[in-house]
């Protein structure tokens, strides 16, 4: 399995480039979803909502995924209805979670592998539905990542390795 060595960049609250990068995630964060709601449950089968806010946090860091996690959910929702207000809690949970997992990942492996993704998206998916259990009280509910998304973390592991590794660090 190939790992390939990055080069990151850790920008601050107080750089401008910060909230740059984090806007052209938002925006990716708020397209991507658009078409996939194209397909019926294409949004709770493929979680496009997350990806760019993996991408953004593994190249730039997790403040720059932190403003993409919070940002998205709550435009997206405010904008186009989707997600639901009521699951925007759970959402935001486990894109703060994913933000928090892709830049220490990044961070401490300097480098990219399927291996690391995976672990980045179990590591989110888990500690997030822990947490959604908790808010919703119904476990079904809660774990319906698991039971739908399979595809969408699919996207994450595999798409992401592709996008971080074909498209930015080439």
């Amino acid at each position: 399995m190939e790992t390939t060595s990055i080069k990151l960049y850790s920008l601050n609250y107080n750089d401008a480039k910060t909230y740059l990068a984090a806007m052209l995630f938002v925006v990716g964060n708020m397209a991507l979803p658009q078409l996939f709601h194209l397909i019926p449950q294409g949004g709770i089968t493929w979680l496009p909502i997350y990806f760019f806010t993996l991408i953004g946090a593994y190249k730039y860091g997790w403040k720059v995924g932190l403003l993409a996690a919070l940002f998205s959910p709550v435009l997206n929702s405010l904008l186009f209805g989707m997600p639901h207000p009521a699951v925007l809690p759970a959402i935001l949970l486990k894109s703060v979670l994913l933000a928090v997992a892709a830049g220490y990942a990044a961070h401490h492996y300097k480098r990219i592998s399927i291996p690391i993704l995976l672990v980045v998206v179990l590591a989110y998916q888990v500690a997030g539905t822990l947490g959604e259990w908790i808010m919703v009280k119904d476990f079904l509910s809660a774990a319906q990542d698991f039971r739908i998304g399979l595809p969408g973390m699919a996207l994450q592991i595999f798409g992401g390795y592709l996008f971080i590794n074909r498209l930015i660090y080439k």
